[in-house]
């Protein structure tokens, strides 16, 4: 029998009793109120030495499933057997998978005898100080070694001898955190000056930039940096700090714009890379890499995306010449146990739970609910309650209203503390005085109780995951957030028929991705994912999701292959209205980047996606571009600047300022002070739906979405906005729902405010600039901080800018500008007038949370000398 036969026959026949066994006992532990079903006794017994051996024999396999079984008996043997010597070798077998994290949670958690080494006798130590020394990499900036399992090591070779490297790996496995390494590793080293870290979320931006300034320390000589500002960059070149930029692909967009494209980039990385295949975001994604590689011919550059099936696809686009590596593990770190939960018949507080294995349920036991569950909001929320008493456990729901009020049916199940958090008072606090007094998570949190989505404010939504992570907040109810890459690891993730979107359900990979939260490696040994009503198609339309891994394709590949869809959209995109067009959303963004590719080059045959595709095809869409490039004049350095916003669209609009009869300065919008700015920005609106693209739609909401700019670039702090709101609709006798206008009235400040806005007034402000110049009006022409970016911050005042410069979130910056009279004030006399006052803030009625950020960020003790981070 070979090796292969012999671990083929350990998992189906040889040790598939046991293993069973264990994983029923693993399970147990992990879930509370479970009360044994009489089918889920035990009554096998564990033979460990068998069973270890059999885990040795295994772990030398590099399929999955074998790894799997492997990593379950060491766990069980650290976790549940009694005996040192057994544990001894749980531990050994462990050190065999290379996954050392698990060796010092163990070791954190008392749960092996001291003096491990003494034990395991010479032979043994030798081995497994070889295998600590094989999978060990060289920090070359410390001189320090870094203990790492064999994807993490694969990576850090490949990274030095290759320019464009794609890894692919599953969530928990440690991408983020070794990444993370490289790149300080990088630019502490010397071999990069300027780098960008692309993540498709603000959220993330935020998280990663805590991440680098917090590893980074102090005396780093090395910057972090959000905003797509040039005087750090300026200074980086020039010999100064070295600089980290964390950037959306939008701001980074933003960014090549302010320097006219000579953007000079020595490393990119791309997280979460599989997003390129994402519908609207994923081609402004692939232009923003394009436009990094093009302006950097030497430019390395780094993928990393979650257990994807063909890491490789993204190495298509490479230069000639350049060497690529495609690095791809499907290893575990983690156990990740997925529960199936049904409703015992007649009995609606007893649910069964079994654990999914790949041939038949195992059953484990019978969860005993508190009270009855009527509706499918109290399943969630009474099963995981039952189920994650111990805290740690995350439920996901569909929409932001349905995580508000899961987290209240929680809430409500819990006893209260004797003496609250002095914490969660504060982010109470916060979330009284930054968003409304009677803002839902007030009293939640109190209560060890959260909810999470993306319209939050990032400090609330910060703090939040930090709390989260603390152990204090026990419940976190979540959306489709914390799928886009934020991470946040628990212990138990409770769901019911996931949706991400509107309707939609969720892929195979997306489960799996968010499956992956469950036992984070290094925090847990093993995580539970428990899925409710396995078998009501409503909720589950093909079943709970098998083990998936996402393939990946470009946005722009996937829209050409769709037919000839996206030619005749482009016939009708020249002679149209746009209200006339059809499917504008699923072709407008690929449409508005092929054009501008076609612009460029003059074919976009030349450009590298026509290798992906049939000749005949691509010369179609080069004579649908053509006729349509024929029409244009704007030329093609402005249709680059403007991704997802098509040329024509671009050309119309200049058309329609040639035409505009009245008085030129009539296209300008005013100071966002003026008493006449609020109607320019509507007419603004108008004008952009009329000719560049409908986004901001129905035509009578228009005022609304002019108001909502207005008070963001005024710089009006969230719960003001909120006010304002809740006055409109008084003023006019509109009956409203508070929780309602709250999540409505965020949601308006991210997608209009922060998305649409900056993306067309950008382009709006392009084209009459270059209007302007044309008709010799270039006094008109403003120098000062672009529209994009006012709007994408929320800031117009230059003290509101400094203070976000100096690393403040807009809630804290907004909070304490109010306090501040002067709207010019830079960096150092914002520093300074913070210094003279600091007595005086605790009389200030500034949450503590933020009085604690300005400490963090503008006093000189906490700062100097500091890895500095501007948000």
């Amino acid at each position: 029998m070979s090796l292969i036969d012999l671990q083929a026959w350990l998992l189906n026949e040889g040790i598939k009793t046991e293993l069973d066994e264990l994983t029923k006992r693993t399970v147990v532990t992990e879930i509370d109120n479970l009360v044994p079903s009489a089918d889920s006794v035990a009554v096998v017994e564990i033979d460990w030495s068998r069973l270890l051996l059999a885990g040795s024999i295994l772990a030398r396999s590099d399929q999955r499933l074998h790894q799997e079984a492997a990593l379950r008996i060491a766990t069980g043997a650290v976790t549940l057997s009694t005996s040192d010597p057994v544990k001894d070798a749980g531990t050994v077998l462990l050190g065999k998978l290379s996954n050392f994290r698990a060796i010092a949670l163990a070791g954190e958690r008392n749960l092996l005898t001291a003096d491990l080494d003494g034990r395991l006798g010479m032979s043994l130590r030798i081995e497994a100080q070889r295998r600590q020394m094989d999978k060990a990499i060289l920090v070359e900036s410390s001189g320090r070694w870094l203990q790492v399992n064999d994807f993490q090591q694969r990576f850090w070779k490949d990274a030095a001898d290759h320019r464009w490297l794609s890894a692919s790996a599953p969530t928990a496995s440690g991408k983020t955190f070794l990444v993370l390494q490289w790149l300080i590793d990088q630019m502490r080293s010397g071999k990069a000056r300027v780098a960008v870290y692309l993540a498709p979320t603000r959220a993330l931006v935020s998280e990663i930039e805590g991440s680098l300034v917090a590893l980074l320390g102090k005396e780093s000589g090395v910057q972090v940096s959000s905003l797509p500002l040039r005087d750090k960059y300026d200074a980086a070149l020039a010999g100064g700090a070295r600089l980290i930029f964390v950037f959306t692909q939008e701001r980074l967009h933003l960014f090549a714009n302010i320097l006219g494209d000579a953007i000079a980039i020595n490393l990119l990385i791309v997280d979460e890379a599989h997003k390129i295949g994402d519908n609207q975001r994923g081609v402004i994604l692939q232009d923003a890499i394009e436009r990094a590689a093009r302006a950097n011919p030497g430019l390395q550059l780094v993928f990393i995306s979650p257990s994807t099936q063909n890491p490789e696809e993204l190495l298509a686009d490479a230069p000639e010449g350049v060497e690529v590596a495609a690095i791809d593990s499907d290893a575990p770190t983690v156990l990740q146990n997925v529960i199936v939960a049904e409703q015992v018949p007649g009995k609606p507080k007893l649910w069964n739970l079994s654990v999914r294995q790949h041939d038949a349920p195992l059953p484990v036991g019978v969860l005993r609910l508190a009270s009855s569950p009527a509706g499918l909001r109290k399943r969630l929320a009474f099963i995981a309650v039952a189920a994650g008493e111990r805290g740690g456990t995350l439920v996901y729901a569909n929409r932001a209203a349905d995580s508000e009020e899961i987290a209240d049916l929680i809430s409500q199940l819990l006893a209260p503390a004797d003496l609250p958090d002095p914490e969660l008072l504060e982010l109470a606090d916060l979330a009284r005085k930054g968003v409304h007094p009677q803002f839902r998570l007030a009293p939640l949190v109190e209560r060890g109780v959260a909810f999470h989505y993306g319209n939050m404010p990032s400090l609330i939504r910060l703090e939040v995951e930090r709390l989260f992570r603390s152990g204090k907040i026990r419940f976190l109810i979540c959306t489709s957030t914390l799928i886009e890459g934020v991470n946040l690891s628990c212990r138990t993730i409770v769901l019911r028929g996931p949706r991400k979107g509107i309707g939609h359900p969720m892929e195979p990979h997306d489960f799996w991705n968010l499956a992956g939260r469950a036992g984070r490696w290094g925090d847990e040994f093993q995580g539970n994912i428990i899925c409710i009503d396995p078998h009501d198609t409503n909720a589950w339309p093909v079943g709970v999701p098998a083990r998936s891994r996402y393939p990946i394709k470009r946005e722009s590949d996937a829209v050409i292959e769709l037919g000839d869809g996206l030619a005749d959209y482009l016939d009708r995109r020249a002679t149209a209205t746009l209200p006339e067009l059809e499917h504008s959303d699923q072709f407008e963004q690929v449409g508005s980047y092929l054009l501008a590719t076609y612009l460029r080059l003059g074919s976009i045959s030349q450009a590298a996606l026509a290798k992906r595709h049939d000749p005949a095809k691509v010369a179609k869409l080069d004579g649908r571009l053509a006729a349509i490039a024929s029409q244009i004049d704007i030329g093609s350095e402005i249709a680059g600047r403007h991704p997802g916003v098509s040329a024509l669209g671009l050309q119309r609009l200049l058309d329609a300022f040639r035409a505009y009869e009245g008085d030129i300065e009539n296209l300008l919008p005013a100071a966002v002070d003026s008493q006449d700015s609020y109607d320019r920005f509507v007419t603004i609106m108008r004008r952009i739906n009329e000719h560049l693209f409908p986004a901001f739609m129905p035509d009578g909401l228009i005022p609304l979405h002019a108001l909502i700019v207005v008070q963001w670039l005024k710089g009006f702090s969230l719960a003001a906005m909120i006010r304002k709101n809740i006055d409109y609709h008084r003023s006019r006798g509109r009956a409203f729902r508070l929780p309602v206008l709250i999540r409505h009235t965020m949601e308006l400040v991210e997608q209009t405010a922060r998305f649409r806005a900056p993306k067309y007034f950008s382009a709006y402000m392009d084209i009459l600039n270059l209007h302007l110049r044309g008709i010799g009006r270039v006094d008109l022409i403003e120098h000062d901080l672009d529209i994009g970016t006012q709007l994408e911050f929320g800031v117009s005042s230059r003290t509101l800018l400094s203070l976000m410069e100096l690393g403040l979130s807009r809630m804290s910056a907004v909070a304490l500008y109010e306090k501040i009279a002067r709207d010019d004030l830079s960096k150092e006399g914002c520093q300074a007038w913070v210094a003279e006052r600091e007595a005086q803030f605790e009389g200030m009625d500034i949450p503590a949370i933020i009085l604690r950020e300005i400490r963090e960020k503008l006093l000189p003790e906490s700062s100097e000398q500091a890895a500095t981070s501007t948000t």
